[in-house]
């Protein structure tokens, strides 16, 4: 069993900046995969961006390149999720997800983006 905990959610305006942040209890060194994913009020779970293995062939949602980048720590075993210039769609619940045998979710932090 592995327990995903997010953390680093807020209210901040647009073109405002958050770090989220995914503490894993299990080690990251040897994951399938890490990722960020995000839910609007309304609409599906959509993937913001994913990190394999060895941490080549990073993938981001359109929406989000060049705005939102995903990186790791290896000791802390935590993975992050840095947004900048903030629109007021980046609004929802941001979920951390990994792949270790199975599929994990952490329980969601809410990000708000005010216009």
């Amino acid at each position: 069993q592995v327990q995903l905990v997010e953390s680093g959610g807020g209210f901040v305006q647009a073109g405002g900046s958050l770090r989220l942040s995914c503490a894993a209890s299990r080690s990251i060194l040897n994951v399938n995969q890490m990722g960020w994913f995000r839910q609007a009020p309304g609409k599906q779970r959509d993937m913001v961006a994913i990190m394999p293995r060895g941490m080549t062939n990073i993938v981001y949602a359109a929406s989000v390149k060049g705005r939102l980048t995903i990186s790791r720590d290896t000791a802390e075993n935590t993975v992050y999720l840095q947004m900048n210039s903030l629109k007021p769609e980046d609004t929802g619940v941001y979920y951390c997800h990994a792949i270790y045998d199975r599929s994990y979710w952490g329980q969601g932090t809410q990000v708000t983006v005010s216009s």
